[in-house]
């Protein structure tokens, strides 16, 4: 694809990429040793459980502007990750509106530690992660561990 002019690639023939696949590209870039790549499918989904955890302790509508923020983000990249990221979110809904009350500490340890694994996890890559070049691949990280999971399974998006 051609970054500086889309159109080109329409000029000659090549269909354009996707904006989702180009982010999901140059997020495994820096994705590529097997041990950080499951690190990454461990504590990605530990971030956004504590993440929203948190946020839910603050207070629970927060949360649901969050992941509704979020959903807007996703659907704006594709309908299909906004449909998948609105089935997981919902079950992180779930499970966090199940817990017993505020479970502040266990959020901060679960979010703590789970950014521990993915700093060792690029250390171990040699790569910094992708989100110090543009924060928008905060987002775009439980979209690889997704595309990864479903690869896995032998789907594909």
């Amino acid at each position: 694809m051609n970054v500086t002019d889309p159109l080109q690639d329409l000029a000659t023939g090549d269909a354009p990429e996707r904006r989702i696949d180009t982010l999901i590209a140059h997020y495994a870039q820096s994705h590529q040793n097997a041990t950080n790549e499951a690190l990454h499918c461990i504590c990605v989904p530990l971030i956004m459980f504590s993440l929203v955890g948190l946020i839910h302790t603050l207070h629970p509508l927060a949360a649901l502007a969050f992941l509704s923020a979020s959903m807007v983000y996703y659907l704006r990249l594709s309908a299909r990750a906004a449909v998948l990221m609105s089935v997981w979110s919902s079950l992180l809904w779930m499970l966090i509106t199940s817990l017993q009350a505020h479970q502040v500490a266990i959020y901060t340890t679960i979010f703590v530690v789970a950014w521990i694994g993915q700093f060792i996890g690029h250390k171990l890559e040699g790569k910094k992660p992708s989100f110090f070049e543009d924060l928008q691949y905060l987002w775009v990280g439980p979209l690889f561990v997704a595309q990864v999971l479903l690869r896995r399974m032998g789907w594909h998006w």
